[in-house]
């Protein structure tokens, strides 16, 4: 890689022939590249004018976007590896698939359209639309296969039920969701599936790595690894030493053929439980949590993904969203909960505390706030939040 100034200045004289003794790739790395060579780093293999591309993260977690870059072969690539997750889900020819969101920067699903229209398949763009319209869209067009956020699944079938849609009775047979846990919490996806009456499908990939892995039709709640695309390394939560199978983990990865912008040996700050297969390394229950997610809360640490699986099992609870407040000594948190009928509040917000306290062995305060209070997303949710950004929204 002569003209990729990040990995030549990164590896120096390392020998890429020994691949484990290159050090790790961190996304904190990439954005301060980015910074220092503007706009988009210097982790490229070719000038500028090769690359036909540009997608950015969402800066949920650094606060700044991190912007990366294809050229039209790395671009082939990346819908090669769609095609690959969608050979494990044995589609039908009459397959249609609808996207009810309007596409952004984020690489989300723009590899799945394009890919799964080369495959020949039918496909809807929901853009422009209301939440409402695009359920009648739906419904207009008979498709088969919805893909979203989990959250966004959860929202339309909200609406769907106010509009007197019944989603169970609908043609969508299967929902393929991405860009948030949910698809691998149990009670998430459990929930999923019984309003839309379809199988949930968890897929997970990052826009600077690319589509990484699909849940299996015989491996409901895990995630296969394209091994044939992708380098997986499991080391240590926080450290730098091989995990072994089935122990928590963080994921490294590696890609394969992203070769106008390659990424080598990214910790991904995703927690998994993997296993090496004969198809590959099956993660099992999916993505865990993220690193970066750990809330301290007076000598605990607590993961949101624990206390999603507590409070998605209340089917009374339309949203809700954790709130961390840091303004004492010590952080502490609390859990608000928009009920779906203001009778039930005082009941469910009780409810639901003592849950959490005897799964999760963590007393957390639970508040019900009044039905249609808490915000609603189309792409990724921002569940958890700090006190102060909530005081400066209000003021």
């Amino acid at each position: 890689m002569p003209g990729n100034g990040f990995y030549r200045r990164k590896f120096g004289d390392c020998s890429l022939d020994d691949f484990e003794s290159l050090p790790f790739t961190t996304k904190a790395e990439l954005t301060q590249d980015q910074l220092d060579h503007p706009p988009y780093g210097s982790a490229l293999n070719f000038p500028l004018e090769r690359y036909a591309r540009l997608h950015q993260t969402s800066g949920t977690s650094s606060g700044r976007p991190l912007r990366w870059l294809d050229t039209h072969e790395s671009w082939q690539w990346l819908l090669g590896n769609w095609e690959t997750c969608l050979s494990h889900l044995e589609l039908r020819a009459d397959d249609v698939f609808f996207f009810p969101f309007s596409f952004g920067p984020f690489l989300g699903f723009w590899t799945a359209y394009e890919a799964i229209a080369r495959l020949g398949h039918r496909v809807l763009p929901g853009g422009g639309m209301t939440s409402t319209a695009r359920l009648r869209f739906l419904m207009d067009h008979r498709a088969t296969v919805v893909c979203c956020t989990p959250t966004y699944a959860l929202h339309l079938a909200e609406l769907a039920a106010g509009e007197g849609i019944e989603l169970a009775s609908s043609p969508v047979r299967m929902l393929i969701v991405a860009g948030e846990p949910g698809g691998c919490i149990p009670a998430t996806r459990a929930r999923i599936e019984a309003v839309w009456g379809a199988r949930v499908i968890d897929h997970y990939g990052m826009t600077e790595i690319g589509p990484v892995a699909i849940e299996p039709l015989d491996s409901p709640g895990n995630l296969l690894v394209l091994d044939e695309h992708y380098i997986a390394e499991l080391i240590e939560p926080n450290g730098a030493k091989a995990a072994r199978d089935g122990e928590l983990a963080e994921l490294v990865l590696t890609n394969l053929g992203r070769v106008g912008s390659p990424l080598i040996r990214y910790r991904t700050g995703d927690l998994v439980k993997g296993r090496r297969t004969s198809r590959g390394m099956l993660l099992e229950a999916g993505i865990l949590a993220r690193t970066d997610d750990m809330i301290h809360v007076r000598g605990n640490n607590l993961y949101p993904s624990a206390i999603e699986s507590v409070v998605r099992r209340f089917v009374e609870v339309a949203e809700f969203r954790i709130v961390v407040d840091r303004s004492g000594p010590l952080a502490d948190l609390c859990v608000e909960i928009e009920p779906t009928n203001e009778n039930v509040s005082d009941a469910l917000a009780e409810a639901v505390a003592r849950a959490i306290r005897d799964e999760l062995l963590f007393r957390v305060p639970v508040t019900a706030v009044a039905v249609g209070s808490l915000p609603r997303y189309e792409m990724k949710a921002k569940r958890v939040v700090e006190r102060t950004e909530i005081a400066t929204k209000n003021s």
